[in-house]
């Protein structure tokens, strides 16, 4: 059995509500909220792998707006003790997950200006979002390959979030249409 899981119901309403093969799950947006639902339904039942399929706003300007497969995650929105950005106290700097990709960079918040982008691109990521990092982290921790799938919703500038809103169901769309190919349900 796996997991498909999203941090919104929006992001799931191209799909039924009965997948075969699959369980559903619905974490909430932002790293905590991702953390705790996924520790508690990995906790609660085994599964083989943990699929993530999710909006994502663009930083590289050449991502067309399409599905992705996320290599790598990490985190915009920690610093060390000496300030570095991106690096965490604890936890490491990149969660891999496994798979060729694009890397995406994860935090608390909605990306949506141009100032924000110029501080999280050189950092190394093509995508911003606000989970994948703790999806990541949590597959890893259970020991639980983990496939994150990403639909490309916004550019994360200038008002983004109307582009999110106008987007979000093309976007499930898309991420149904992938998973129907590659999991053939």
């Amino acid at each position: 059995m796996k997991l498909l899981v999203a941090a919104l119901e929006a992001e799931l309403v191209a799909f039924p509500a009965d997948l075969p093969g699959f369980d559903r799950l619905v974490t909430g947006p932002g790293k905590l909220q991702a953390t705790y639902a996924l520790t508690r339904a990995l906790d609660a039942g085994a599964y083989d792998e943990v699929v993530v399929v999710g909006t994502a706003g663009a930083i590289d300007a050449t991502l067309e707006a399409a599905v992705y497969d996320i290599e790598a995650a990490i985190q915009h929105d920690v610093t060390d003790i000496d300030g570095k950005v991106g690096q965490h106290v604890s936890l490491p700097p990149r969660v891999e997950l496994g798979r060729d990709g694009v890397i995406i960079a994860t935090g608390d918040h909605f990306v949506d200006d141009a100032e924000a982008v110029s501080v999280i691109r050189p950092l190394g990521a093509r995508l911003v979002d606000m989970e994948t990092y703790a999806y990541g982290w949590v597959a890893e921790q259970f020991g639980v390959p983990i496939r994150v799938l990403k639909a490309v919703s916004d550019r994360a500038q200038d008002d983004a979030i109307t582009d999110w809103r106008a987007t979000v169901t093309a976007c499930s769309h898309q991420l149904r249409d992938t998973i129907r190919t590659e999991y053939g349900v």
